[in-house]
């Protein structure tokens, strides 16, 4: 039987055809079928309950025209469902936009000629601006100009720096309270969640609208603060909200929770898709990162989805520059082969960011639930907040926002730009300006926004690893691409001052010539960004596709491939986890890795219950149990269903009932059939046993029989289990001998199993005796054949047992 506690996996197998009414009612029974609050579904019997209604709906579909069109809406229920979500999606991906852009610029002044314009959209239509200063005019007014009526000097920037604290700390404060009050559930970055809900984990209301309200404002709030988190993450979360709160309106998915699933993988596509303007990376990202069941037909409405909500995010133009994302850049040279070397490199310095990055904020996160710092979630996010605030405003790099900056970092010098990275020394003989500027000496701008670039680093990478996880919504794919960003142009223009300087290098000669434009600094912090973002998560075509799409940079896809592949290769020398799997870790949520392998030499025999320690199995028999003994049987133990044996002579498997249908079905029982008492006899079998005349009236509960439970012999090898767990999406499977039921594997027993293996060196090659002493000899010590009842060796010598054990297996079984 199932081990109890929080999620424990119980049934697998299909359901009868005719099973989904007692015998002796002529309605179902509701609730028999659906699943409590952290469990797993069953996605075995979920296929099943759908290939019924799919065969009930064609079987009537030509009795008349009403059921023709209810087969029809039923078939199209799916392309209109992922439609309402990319529709939702595509438009609270805008609002969220518009509303952080606005909120941001907020902290550092207001538009008094329209309240509701940003920075940028105020000085749109000012004739004031002049080409150095095209940010300043006179309709924008900072809060010390508006306050104390100073534009410049000490004062102005102690108020600007005040009041930009003091926003960023409201902004902060006001997300984590709605976030604590209204949906616990709206913190964080939701992938790791996500990823489990769609492996078949249940989290009741991480969905619901509550948390989808509360996430989309909060959001804005969080970016809008200053912390070093982006939207990203959060995105996808709100898009599955949308995916599953519309797929209660159509009841093939609202009553199937693997269909269910199906549209939460089209929702997850169409937030990546928003996000970052990349359709095909977020079809791809689903496929790749968090699906776990992802049929062909998915994938077709996945890329439905994505292309609805990228049109819809079109259509509301949130960055006002026409293209669905806000670092579109384009570079006017080609890359050279001896690129590769410095694209490798970021690609190495993304990876150990990763590797580094996982295990500094497991810890902290870690430490953050074991001490007494995890109980004020509030004073946590204010003081990281306050932290952020203080040291972000004297560097004009942190101050940005982070999607700024990172705009910033991508974007080549043209003629046109103004940041101080572009600070060059010009050749005054340049008579005319052209596109592909040659390559120059760094001026001095340059140098000292290296500097703030440096420090930037060394700031964002501190504060990342203590922002992702406090309980604000908080993405990771903008931070870890910032640090990768500055990273990238800082070598960009290493490599670029390099080749100018020494153009007579031999790597050089044959691509730099003098007044040639070779390097391209933004390049390099694109392949830095892509590095970076590779090194947490251990995404690779996905992120490759979403940096091309992201940038509109095709032709430079073989340095992100290169630089991607690196990250991961370096990253995964330190740990093969990315920070979501490391994240479901740590929250000990049930989630089989479909990319782990499984190398041991463990037998289903070692891994199942009950262990030699334990009580006996808890078993249910055909036709011998009263009700009153089911009902003990449910309250003495905490197992989440119970096999059902012929009897307890012969022990033989007929099926497998679940403790909530048991439960439902005898309470539904003895309300509405007379004669049900607690000495009632309880029928699993097909015809009811003679019974007495005057025994109360027996109840039959073969409809709620599991009759094709899945099954494994004792001897079968635990790889072999763990890959039917991960690719049937079981709950459990029975194990037997010849037939007769030795003990229950669970999804929380094979968990326990791979952590316990983690703790333990295994040798890569089983010793020589490995299979000469697997089992016991048939013959005991004294030369006489030992005993044997069906095949089944009875009672075998308790020292040459124990001496097995120690040889053969790898754990001791008391720590199982």
């Amino acid at each position: 039987s199932a081990t109890g506690t929080h999620y424990t996996m119980t049934n697998g197998g299909s359901i009868n055809s005719s099973t989904h009414l007692l015998d002796l009612l002529d309605e179902p029974i509701p609730g028999v079928g659906t699943y409590d609050d952290f469990h797993t579904i069953d996605w075995v019997r979920e296929k099943c309950k759908d290939r019924e209604r799919h065969r009930r709906i064609n079987s009537k579909k030509k009795e008349s025209a009403w059921e023709m069109t209810k087969s029809l809406y039923d078939a199209w229920s799916g392309w209109l469902v992922v439609t309402l979500t990319g529709l939702a999606s595509g438009a609270l991906a805008g609002l969220i936009d518009i509303a952080a852009d606005w909120m941001t610029d907020l902290k550092e002044g207001i538009c008094l000629s329209a309240l509701w314009f940003n920075h940028e959209q105020c000085c749109w239509g000012s004739n004031e601006t002049t080409f150095e200063e095209r940010d300043k005019c006179p309709q924008w007014k900072t809060w010390a100009e508006l306050i104390i009526g100073q534009a410049e000097g000490p004062g102005s920037y102690i108020m600007n720096y005040i009041m930009y604290i003091f926003w960023a700390l409201s902004f902060a404060f006001l997300a984590v309270s709605l976030v604590k009050v209204f949906a616990p559930y709206a913190c964080g970055s939701g992938i790791p969640e996500i990823k489990t809900i769609l492996s078949g984990f249940i989290i009741r209301g991480y969905l619901g609208k509550w948390t989808l309200m509360i996430k989309t404002i909060t959001l804005v709030l969080a970016v809008a603060s200053g912390l070093s988190l982006g939207k990203e993450g959060p995105l996808v979360h709100v898009a599955c909200c949308c995916g599953n709160i519309f797929s209660y309106l159509f009841p093939k998915y609202s009553t199937n929770e693997a269909k269910k699933r199906e549209v939460l993988s089209a929702a997850s596509a169409a937030g990546v898709s928003v996000a970052f303007g990349a359709p095909i990376g977020g079809v791809l990202f689903s496929l790749e990162e968090v699906s776990y069941y992802f049929p062909l037909k998915t994938l077709w409405r996945s890329f439905f989805a994505a292309l609805v909500a990228a049109f819809v995010l079109r259509s509301i133009n949130p960055f006002g520059n026409s293209r669905l994302v806000l670092f579109y850049v384009e570079y006017h040279t080609p890359w050279y082969l001896f690129e590769l070397l410095p694209f490798i490199l970021l690609g190495v310095f993304g990876g150990l960011w990763g590797a580094f990055f996982i295990r500094a904020n497991i810890a902290w996160c870690r430490r953050r639930k074991s001490t007494k710092f995890g109980k004020y979630p509030v004073l946590e996010v204010i003081i990281v907040a306050a932290i952020t605030a203080v040291i972000a405003f004297p560097n004009p790099y942190t101050r940005l926002n982070t999607s700024e900056l990172i705009k910033e970092l991508f974007t080549d010098c043209g003629p046109l730009e103004s940041s101080s990275l572009c600070d060059y020394k010009n050749d005054m003989n340049a008579s005319k300006i052209v596109d592909d500027i040659p390559d120059r000496p760094a001026g001095t701008g340059v140098y000292s926004a290296i500097w703030q670039l440096c420090l930037a680093l060394i700031f964002k990478i501190i504060m990342t690893v203590f922002t992702f996880g406090i309980k604000v919504p908080s993405g990771l794919f903008i931070p870890s691409m910032a640090i990768g960003a500055i990273a990238g142009r800082i070598v960009g223009i290493a490599v670029e001052q390099l080749a100018y300087y020494h153009h007579d290098w031999f790597i050089f000669k044959e691509w730099c010539e003098v007044g040639a434009d070779c390097i391209t600094p933004g390049l390099y912090a694109m392949v830095g960004a892509a590095a970076c973002l590779g090194g947490v998560t251990r995404m690779t075509v996905s992120l490759v596709v979403i940096v091309f799409e992201l940038t509109g940079g095709l032709e430079y896809i073989v340095p992100l491939m290169a630089a991607v592949m690196t990250s991961k290769w370096v990253g995964d020398a330190f740990g093969r986890e990315g920070i979501y799997e490391a994240h479901i870790r740590l929250n000990g949520y049930p989630f089989l890795d479909a990319k782990e392998e499984f190398t041991h030499t463990t037998l289903a025999a070692d891994v199942m219950r009950p262990r030699r320690s334990d009580p006996p199995l808890a078993v249910l028999t055909q036709d011998n149990m009263t009700v009153e003994d089911i009902e003990n049987l449910i309250n003495e133990t905490s197992y989440n269903g119970f096999p059902v044996i012929m009897s307890k002579e012969s022990q033989r498997l007929v099926g497998f009932a679940l403790r909530r249908d048991l439960t439902i079905a005898i309470e539904s029982a003895r309300k509405k059939q007379e004669g049900i008492v607690g000495s009632s006899r309880v029928c699993f079998a097909q015809h009811t046993p003679s019974l007495p005349a005057e025994s109360p009236r027996p109840l039959k509960l073969r409809s709620i029989l599991d009759m094709s439970p899945f099954t494994v012999t004792d001897h079968t090898p635990m790889e072999i289990v763990v890959d039917i767990f991960r690719k049937l999406g079981l709950r459990q499977c029975l194990v037997t001998h010849n037939g007769i039921v030795l003990g229950i594997i669970t999804k929380k027993n094979i968990l326990e199993h791979l952590e316990q293996l983690k703790q333990h060196v295994e040798p890569l090659a089983p010793p020589w005796h490995y299979n000469k002493k697997r089992y016991p000899p048939s013959y005991g010590p004294d030369g006489k054949p030992r005993p044997r009842l069906n095949n089944v060796q009875l009672k075998p010598i308790a020292e040459e047992r124990e001496e097995t054990e120690e040889e053969v297996h790898l754990l001791n079984s008391t720590t199982l």
